[in-house]
């Protein structure tokens, strides 16, 4: 009982709001297995269909992951349009795996027992109270999910046969301590090397481009010369924050709102609680009789402490002598709550009746209540005072500037005007660079609207952040298409010589190889030793070849391309790894057997796939 105390004082519904989510994300999609809809479909998956709900409940749970994971640079990714397509195409390939997996299940006649079922949900954390089943707890959740008691048990054991399903078959999955052993030794290899760089940049003097030729590549290669929609914008802003700074507080309106609002300056009084709980069991007037006959020991000069060890039912109080917590007003159970602010320090009350029983209450201490100096806060109240009296300006102006924009749809100059501000204009941008204050996906949408740039009307009043807002219309606009070619001939002309000057340096590099394999004197190569698949010291694309060449007997020598050049690598030996010892290997041989698990379930869905009939009705794929 205790505990369920305590949660009432320290938020035991903010405490239960990540066991909800965590629930609804675990069971999303149970719309589909409860109801249908004439609508087209989001997938079929041998005849058993998807509904667009059950797709639209997984996504919007898929978003608010993403959000919570990845909090404000979500908002640039959820501009994207295609990004946010790719995600909802995920998240409907997880229900067609899903599908698939409990279809397969079930041909399999796979079952899970009622039995297995309930001690599930009585070994489900979420569930419980000081790690026992709490059945009021469990009902709790339900309710707030919205779920009726046989339903979730429905849901409970389709997810548990797709589990038992996925379980056999992934987890027979095993690596071998060779083979660990195996995978570590080559992971650990090093390589000793010589390399010699050819440059591309000296070739660059000599190479010549013709008109002729940008012109050619230009025509051929059309697609790279796409120029992007961009727009440039008027727009008028309201925003409160900047209202208050022109505000003017004096001292004197900051100490009539201290005097006429004392008690909010005031620290929170606490109370130190004790209680003895007699619950209320299967004869509750046997219970009340023994809550009373404890009163009378007190009155009788009974020691609280004692009688709390000997007779309450709260084993976790019981043990402390009846002490709970210190509480603040407002926070308990009503009757707790007022008994308790209504005693004197020592006092204990007469018999309540609560949820959790019968209790008698004592006062053990009393912290805080003490008045806060005007001098202490009196800048805090500046603040609010311009904070709310720039607010109230603003909801004020708001309406203006909605009516205004309305109104006045081809021009914001009466917005400005009317709002006592004035029309700023942005720089022209694209999708991909848009201005910090409009970088929000409802804005970019609006931005980029029929309303906006095929109308030419003003937009709707666009919520920045709260109490900040803009109104906005384009001032120029320039469709994609394609670019002239005296505006990207320059930059052809650049591509295509450095393209020549790194054949030019692929060619010396070749020479070069050739030069090592006959055996001539080469020096201005570079020695390397015990390079690792990682070595920060050498280009990746060198240390790569040089883990990709064969050694033998005579000179492996071999070419690759860099950003600036060519390389030649000469690879002189492999080194062996030291061996790993036993916490490297099993760290590895779990590492493996995660991979191997992963590949395993991909392919299990594919082959299902492949014997099954998917289909996306929805034109969208949504």
């Amino acid at each position: 009982m205790l505990e369920k105390i305590r949660e009432g004082s320290q938020g035991v519904i903010a405490k239960s709001i990540l066991v909800l989510v965590i629930l609804s994300f675990a069971f999303t999609g149970i719309s589909s297995y409860l109801s249908s809809s004439t609508e087209e479909p989001a997938a079929t998956v041998n005849g058993e269909i998807i509904t667009q709900p059950a797709l639209e409940q997984a996504y919007q749970n898929e978003r608010a992951r993403l959000q919570q994971q990845l909090g404000t640079m979500f908002d640039t990714l959820a501009a994207n349009d295609s990004y946010m397509q790719s995600v909802k195409q995920n998240v409907l390939e997880r229900l067609v795996a899903d599908k698939l997996l409990d279809q397969s299940a079930v041909s399999l006649g796979l079952r899970v027992s009622d039995g297995q079922i309930k001690n599930a949900i009585m070994n489900e954390p979420a569930f419980q109270t000081d790690g026992k089943f709490d059945n009021d707890r469990y009902q709790a959740i339900l309710r707030q999910l919205g779920y009726q008691a046989q339903t979730f048990r429905d849901m409970m054991r389709t997810d548990m046969t797709r589990t038992q399903l996925v379980r056999a078959l992934v987890t027979s999955e095993f690596v071998l301590p060779s083979e660990a052993k195996y995978v570590a030794q080559l992971q650990d290899q090093t390589r000793d090397l010589r390399y010699l760089v050819v440059k591309s940049q000296p070739f660059l003097a000599d190479v010549k481009v013709t008109d002729e030729q940008a012109q050619t590549y230009f025509d051929d290669n059309s697609a790279q010369f796409i120029r992007p929609e961009s727009v440039s914008l008027d727009y008028v802003e309201l925003d409160a924050k900047q209202m208050a700074k022109g505000i003017t507080i004096t001292d004197a309106q900051a100490k009539t709102y201290y005097d006429e609002n004392k008690t909010q300056y005031r620290t929170a009084e606490k109370r130190l609680a004790a209680h003895i709980l007699i619950e209320k069991g299967d004869d509750e007037v046997a219970s009340k009789a023994k809550a009373e006959e404890i009163y009378k020991q007190l009155q009788a000069g009974a020691n609280f402490a004692e009688l709390a060890k000997k007779d309450s039912d709260d084993t976790f109080s019981r043990e402390q002598g009846g002490k709970l917590d210190w509480f603040e007003e407002g926070v308990m159970q009503p009757t707790f709550d007022q008994a308790l602010f209504s005693l004197k320090k020592g006092q204990y009350s007469t018999v309540l009746t609560t949820d959790f029983g019968f209790q008698i209450v004592k006062l053990l201490d009393i912290e805080g209540g003490q008045e806060v100096p005007f001098s202490d806060v009196e800048t805090k109240i500046k603040d609010q005072l311009k904070e709310k009296q720039a607010v109230d300006k603003f909801y004020e102006l708001q309406q203006t500037l909605a009516d205004t924009s309305y109104e006045v749809p081809d021009t914001l100059s009466e917005t400005a005007k009317a709002v006592d501000s004035k029309v700023e204009t942005t720089a022209r941008f694209t999708r991909n660079n848009v201005p910090p204050l409009f970088n929000q996906p409802d804005i970019v949408k609006a931005i980029f609207s029929a309303n906006v740039l095929a109308d030419g009307m003003n937009s709707d009043v666009l919520e920045v952040e709260p109490n900040h807002v803009v109104v906005l219309r384009a001032k120029t606009h320039t469709p994609a298409g394609s670019l002239p070619f005296a505006d990207v001939k320059e930059n052809i002309v650049a591509q295509l010589k450095q393209q020549q000057a790194n054949e030019a340096a692929r060619a010396k590099a070749q020479e070069v190889m050739t030069a090592v394999q006959n055996k001539e004197s080469i020096t201005d190569f570079t020695t390397k030793t015990n390079v690792t698949r990682n070595d920060p010291d050498v280009d990746n694309a060198i240390v790569k070849k040089a883990f990709q060449m064969p050694h033998s007997d005579s000179e492996s020598v071999d070419t690759v391309a860099l950003g600036s050049g060519y390389a030649v690598v000469i690879l002189d030996k492999i080194n062996a790894a030291k061996p790993a010892d036993e916490a490297q290997l099993k760290a590895l041989e779990e590492k493996l057997s995660s991979q191997y698990s992963e590949a395993d379930y991909r392919a299990i869905i594919a082959m299902l796939k492949a014997q099954g009939e998917v289909t996306y009705p929805s034109v969208e794929q949504q």
